[in-house]
């Protein structure tokens, strides 16, 4: 796990930091690894990939996060990405595989009622892919929507939600 970490932070191929990413979500399927990538700074330099041009890593860093955000611990630090993953979502085109994937990861950091707020500006996005999306992003926008409406604080921003 440390040396794909390196080999992220290492190198610029976009084909080697796909296969990195992808090998490092599959290895987040395990709670224990879950604890390792994050001692090894990897939520962090995982995170830095969402900032990559290539659609593919990108996706590929979000499901990342998407595995890691199981664990609280690694939910305390993946919050710091909650904004830049909003803005990915609202700025990918419609029903691509990265927008997926940052639903994705926003049902599971929507879960509890802690990172809620860094959602708030984007509810007009989420009711936008809700009406215009397909059948799959519909789902996803769904998960998140219901996540933050068992949120009393949350009510006033969902009902008076500009769409």
């Amino acid at each position: 796990l440390q040396k794909l970490i390196h080999l992220l932070q290492a190198t610029d191929d976009p084909l080697i930091q796909e296969q990195a990413l992808i090998t490092l979500s599959n290895s987040a399927a395990f709670s224990v690894n879950q604890d390792i990538i994050r001692n090894l700074d990897g939520l962090s330099v995982i995170g830095g990939m969402l900032s990559n041009c290539v659609p593919k890593v990108k996706e590929k860093a979000l499901n990342a996060l998407n595995n890691l955000s199981m664990n609280i611990k690694n939910q305390e630090e993946i919050q710091v990405f909650i904004t830049q993953v909003c803005k990915t979502v609202e700025s990918a085109p419609l029903n691509s595989d990265v927008q997926l994937a940052g639903l994705r990861l926003l049902t599971n950091m929507s879960v509890t009622n802690d990172y809620h707020q860094k959602m708030i500006n984007s509810i007009p996005c989420f009711l936008y892919l809700l009406s215009e999306g397909t059948e799959r992003t519909q789902i996803q926008v769904l998960k998140v929507l219901v996540n933050l409406s068992a949120n009393p604080a949350m009510t006033r921003h969902l009902l008076r939600a500009q769409v």
